[in-house]
């Protein structure tokens, strides 16, 4: 299908990238607007189609008043690269990667002037999301423009999601701390074996967490762990803690040294 045979293309938001999180947006737009889905992978083309989503080649998605890049972040330079041609002044396009920095340098630099850009971090997936958005968190670092206020309105008032306004920097900053070290402890413990038989409610409950993102794509977690320069230093800072408190374990507590 060309553009000229899709005359809404101008109030339809283009997803490019139809992964786990594109087609989680695509479910939760397409009750009230059109979305079209660019993505090269024919499977992925075939769900879009049975969600009834339209699917375009690059060229005429670009031309959608809004285009979402649901793409990793190694691909996102290539893909903004491509599309810049294609874009014109008054378009809002809108990154969802798990760091802010580099996405937001990338579409400062790449996009044509006039158009608008928003990058944002939506704090949840296809699991966490599974019971519905209302109350999950998005965070939102507006770039250029000022398109981003319509569409923050329409996902607070329709889908009820909590939103949080950041730069690029502040985002990093706190999502390393939040979010990346969530997945490395996540990671990290699934190298400890098997779950204990003998364990604590806390216990089960923190293992409920971390199970929530150990199915996640080996690129989110790249680029959550790797693409956040955050996010080191503090791995770091916590390895110390730990043998703080395991040192401090260590000493015996006063009185009971001959409990047999």
């Amino acid at each position: 299908m060309s553009v000229t045979s899709f005359p809404e293309i101008s109030r339809a938001v283009a997803l490019f990238g139809f992964g786990a999180f594109g087609e989680l947006v695509a479910r939760t737009l397409l009750p009230d607007m059109p979305v079209v889905v660019c993505d090269p992978d024919p499977a992925a083309q075939a769900r879009a189609r049975a969600l009834g989503a339209t699917v375009l080649p690059p060229e005429a998605a670009a031309r959608a008043g809004i285009v979402v890049l649901a793409v990793p972040v190694p691909l996102l330079e290539r893909v903004l690269r491509d599309l810049a041609p294609h874009l014109r002044p008054g378009q809002l396009v809108i990154e969802t990667c798990s760091v802010k920095e580099e996405p937001a340098r990338l579409l400062e630099t790449l996009l044509p002037e006039g158009v608008e850009a928003l990058a944002t971090h939506p704090m949840f997936g296809p699991a966490s999301a599974a019971r519905g958005l209302r109350g999950c968190q998005m965070v939102l670092c507006p770039l250029r423009g000022n398109r981003w206020r319509r569409v923050a309105a329409f996902l607070r008032a329709r889908h009820g999601l909590r939103l949080l306004r950041a730069t690029p920097e502040e985002h990093d900053r706190q999502a390393a701390l939040s979010q990346g070290l969530t997945h490395l402890l996540a990671h990290a413990m699934a190298r400890l074996g098997p779950q204990p038989a003998i364990r604590t409610r806390s216990y089960e409950l923190m293992m409920e967490a971390f199970a929530m993102v150990a199915d996640d794509a080996p690129e989110v977690y790249t680029a959550i762990t790797r693409g956040n320069a955050h996010v080191a230093p503090l791995s770091e800072a916590l390895i110390a803690a730990l043998r703080l408190e395991s040192g401090a374990r260590r000493e015996p507590a006063p009185g009971l040294e001959n409990m047999g």
